[in-house]
Formats: C-alpha cells, sequence, structure tokens
C-alpha cells in the first residue's frame, strides 16, 4: 500500500483539467456559488478549513482558486495503482487516521513553507447535521508551525446533493460560504505552538467555521 514516503509527483496541469471539469459540472448541477471569495488569498500558502458532510466538499473546494492546492486523504484511497496515480496526480497526501501520522504532518508543513495551500478537513471525517462536529487540532498545528492563515469555509447542500453512504448525486443548489481568514497569534518570542494556543486557534476556527456553516445553509436552502 502506498505510504507517504513514496508519492509520486502532483501534475498541474492535470489538475487543472480535473479542476476546470469539476467547476463547470458543479455550476450546471448543482448551481454552484461562493459567496466571501474575496477572502481567499490570491497567493502564498494557507490552510483551507471546511466542513464535511459529502464526498463532494473536496472536489468542490478545488474550484475556489486557479491553482493547484494540497489535500489529505485517506490511506485506504491509495490501495490499488490507478487511484495511487490519480490522488498523487491531483496532489493529495496519504493519511493513516485515528493516529498520529508524522510522515504526512511533515508533508504538510513542507508543502506550506513552498507557498502551497493546503485542504484540511478539521473535523477529520464525514459528519451529518447542522452542528459543526468537535474538531481536531492539526489544522491549528500546521498554522501555528508555518504561519500562514487558517481560512474557514461553510458548504451548504452537499449533504443533499450526494449523502453518506449514497452514490447518485442529486441536482440540488450547493453553495460555500468563505470566512475571513484567521492568523495565528504570535508572541513575543515568535509563534507559540503550545497546547494552549493551538486549543485556542481551534476553538476560534470552529467558532468561525460554524458562522459559515450556517451562512452556506441558509443560501443553499437547507
Amino acid at each position: 500500500m502506498k505510504t507517504v514516503r513514496d508519492q509520486g509527483p502532483l501534475r498541474p496541469r492535470f489538475y487543472m483539467v480535473v479542476r476546470a471539469l469539476i467547476a463547470g459540472f458543479a455550476r450546471i448541477y448543482w448551481r454552484f456559488g461562493v459567496d466571501g471569495a474575496e477572502h481567499l488569498p490570491r497567493e502564498g500558502a494557507f490552510i483551507l478549513a471546511p466542513v464535511h458532510r459529502s464526498n463532494i466538499d473536496t472536489p468542490l473546494m478545488s474550484t475556489l482558486i486557479h491553482r493547484p492546492m494540497r489535500y489529505l486523504g485517506k490511506l485506504e484511497m491509495w490501495k490499488y495503482g490507478w487511484s495511487a496515480w490519480l490522488w498523487d496526480s491531483l496532489g493529495a497526501f496519504p493519511v493513516q487516521r485515528d493516529t498520529v501520522d508524522r510522515d504526512a504532518m511533515r508533508k504538510c508543513v513542507e508543502a506550506l513553507r513552498r507557498g502551497e495551500p493546503l485542504v484540511v478537513f478539521p473535523e477529520g471525517t464525514r459528519s451529518s447535521g447542522p452542528v459543526v462536529k468537535e474538531l481536531y487540532d492539526g489544522a491549528a498545528s500546521l498554522a501555528m508551525r508555518t504561519g500562514v492563515p487558517i481560512v474557514p469555509v461553510g458548504i451548504g447542500g452537499s449533504e443533499r446533493a450526494m449523502p453518506r453512504g449514497k452514490r447518485l448525486l442529486r441536482p440540488v443548489r450547493v453553495r460555500a460560504v468563505v470566512g475571513a481568514p484567521l492568523l495565528p497569534e504570535a508572541t513575543e518570542e515568535g509563534r507559540s505552538t503550545s497546547r494552549r494556543a493551538i486549543k485556542a486557534l481551534t476553538e476560534r476556527l470552529h467558532t468561525e467555521l460554524q458562522a459559515a456553516f450556517d451562512q452556506a445553509r441558509v443560501r443553499a436552502g437547507d
């Protein structure tokens, strides 16, 4: 099975072709739109932190900016050769869930320090319902270590468009709301990576993510 160490390269041209196809389909089939796009940094690294209610959330996030982003994906997605090639080409990192995957975190830090945007679902896995679940500290920890902002994104309608356990896509309205970037706080000694500081940033992210999710659900008609 693939590991982070033997990961293949991101293929930017392939990524942008796939992104364009997804964007066109989403606009037509789901009437997908974005509010708050002005909050998305036009250059440099940042962490995109969306809610996660459906398998369509990841491809939809690729349409938000016109450059490749990196993603975290469960290790099982690299089980087959063709799927490993696909996810590698689209810039995803395999991560072992329910453990502290230090290799994956190292890859994330390296990508952010190269100036590449990174998508992290802070709830960890798909959830259900209107309430943002308790967040993992991974996004905040990465932001603290690298000094990049976290951009919360609420996605409304995606759970109805493709509910968990279903394979058919439903033609319902889907909307994303992008919140203002959250900057990791600095101390006189520089960026703090203490557990207290990471926890505080995670709590700020939870509050802003819930607000963005509430707005997105209203705009999508959830």
